[in-house]
């Protein structure tokens, strides 16, 4: 039984990467290394470690996601298409004018909680939803996905405080440490280390894994909170020639360089 969710949830892991290439390639949009670093956290969270179906979508005692780090869109919408949540036909609207699948997480997409992009909102957010829950749900979770980025923001350590104050052993944070941000490593950028010891200083129950491994990943997310999980990723993930290079921050992948990746990931058309 272990194996075979394992082997599901690697299968779904790759779908997401598959579709967000092909996604940003036709939309000639950015973040792709991202959105290849994340899908294996996104693929556990939806492969039943949280409590969410496009049936219970709207249920009162739902778990809710929220992507802080919003510029993984095309991943986003990828899981949530493979999920049952949008429609395939939707992912070809991604980045086009007018349509409801932007560059960034839209809450106007089914399953979507929260718009986001400018980072940093995502965990205030969720430190609220998770002591609101906690009184009208009890056993609900909150699950927030961020950039290692992001946690240079003023708002992250301000809800670090807040949320071990009220001793919310509903939230779960999980962190995409792919060690790059923007145009350079987050070291070079605002140095982050010792990274664990910090969220241990504010109280948090920290655990550190391997954010490809989904096994690992599942039974880190599955601990007592407020639980962070420093997921250690490669930027570009799964697509050789885009491993821990920020240039696909911000590139597109051409036709070429499409079928290259889909190649390395066993599409072979």
């Amino acid at each position: 039984m272990a194996d075979t969710w394992r082997k599901n949830t690697e299968k779904l892991a790759n779908e997401i990467r598959v579709k967000s290439l092909k996604m940003t390639s036709k939309a000639k949009a950015s973040h792709i290394g991202s959105c290849l670093s994340v899908a294996d956290i996104f693929a556990t969270i939806y492969s039943g470690t949280a409590k969410i179906s496009p049936e219970t979508v709207d249920a009162p005692a739902r778990d809710r996601v929220l992507v802080s780090k919003g510029h993984v869109a095309a991943a986003y919408y990828a899981v949530l298409e493979s999920t049952g949540f949008i429609d395939l036909d939707e992912l070809d609207s991604y980045c086009q004018d007018g349509a409801m699948l932007g560059g960034h997480v839209s809450s106007k997409v089914n399953g979507v909680e929260l718009s986001t992009g400018s980072l940093g909102h995502g965990l205030p957010y969720g430190v609220g939803l998770a002591l609101g829950l906690r009184v009208s749900f009890p056993g609900t979770r909150v699950f927030v996905v961020m950039s290692d980025g992001e946690l240079d923001e003023g708002t992250t350590w301000e809800s670090a405080l807040i949320a071990n104050h009220h001793k919310l052993d509903n939230l779960v944070v999980v962190v995409d440490r792919n060690n790059l941000q923007s145009l350079d490593t987050t070291e070079n950028t605002l140095a982050l280390e010792p990274l664990a010891d910090k969220w241990r200083a504010f109280g948090w129950n920290v655990v550190e894994c391997d954010g490809h491994d989904v096994e690992k990943l599942r039974d880190s997310m599955n601990k007592t909170g407020p639980l962070i999980v420093l997921a250690t990723t490669i930027k570009g993930r799964g697509v050789s020639f885009m491993n821990n290079s920020v240039a696909w921050h911000y590139r597109s992948p051409s036709e070429e360089e499409l079928t290259d990746a889909l190649i390395e990931l066993g599409v072979k058309s």
